[in-house]
């Protein structure tokens, strides 16, 4: 583990990105070292994918950071997720909704969230389709815990960087269409797509946060 060259790559890459767009450091299966190290860089963000991973890391993390579910939430693992993520990127579901809006109404706290889209209509992922988008939205805005601020994708891994173009254009239409609704308690501020294989594809298209771990880790051992 060469930490000082895992705080160079987060250095060159946070001076490639533009000011607006925010780089989270996705660390799945990273060590609290790795994280520490990114942070050191210039890293504010930190995206983990499993509850009990993030658990066991942040407490070996004391440096200020944003930390953000990017996984699959289940609904037996919301309250542990509130436990230690300050963000959710992967919602999709009413009924983990209500469930999180129960929770945070006891503790009498609002937790951002992004709704995970579907963008390829892959049956095997998980998102709400986009044909579906604004009917869940209109449901959520009635959650009055949950802070919806935007929107998140995975689309088909790509071959090539360009592949991904047309989806998030697809993305970026959609953002912009849900804006433009002027749903209430939903403000669309936050685009979250792209990863290391094709960011700067997703900033050309209208990203406002990209989704990088190999690029700034390296390839896991």
């Amino acid at each position: 583990m060469d930490l000082d060259a895992i705080k160079r790559r987060c250095e060159e890459i946070l001076k490639r990105v533009p000011d607006h767009v925010t780089v989270l450091a996705a660390t799945k299966e990273r060590g609290p070292e790795e994280i520490r190290a990114a942070i050191a860089a210039g890293i504010t963000h930190i995206g983990e994918n499993y509850v009990q991973e993030a658990l066991a890391k942040r407490p070996r993390v004391p440096e200020p950071a944003t930390w953000h579910m990017i996984g699959h939430l289940q609904r037996n693992k919301a309250k542990k997720a509130l436990d230690v993520f300050d963000w959710l990127q992967t919602l999709d579901s009413l009924k983990l909704a209500e469930r999180l809006e129960r929770l945070l109404s006891q503790g009498g706290r609002r937790l951002p969230v992004l709704v995970e889209v579907n963008i390829g209509r892959e049956p095997q992922k998980a998102g709400v389709l986009p044909g579906d988008l604004g009917d869940f939205l209109r449901e959520l805005s009635r959650l009055p815990h949950l802070e919806v601020r935007g929107l998140m994708a995975i689309p088909p891994e790509p071959e090539e960087p360009e592949d991904s173009r047309p989806y998030f254009r697809e993305m970026r239409r959609l953002f912009e269409a849900i804006g433009r609704e002027g749903i209430p308690g939903v403000r669309m501020e936050v685009l979250s797509m792209g990863m290391s294989a094709d960011w700067e594809v997703a900033v050309e298209e209208g990203a406002t946060m990209i989704r990088l771990g190999t690029l700034l880790f390296g390839p896991r051992s």
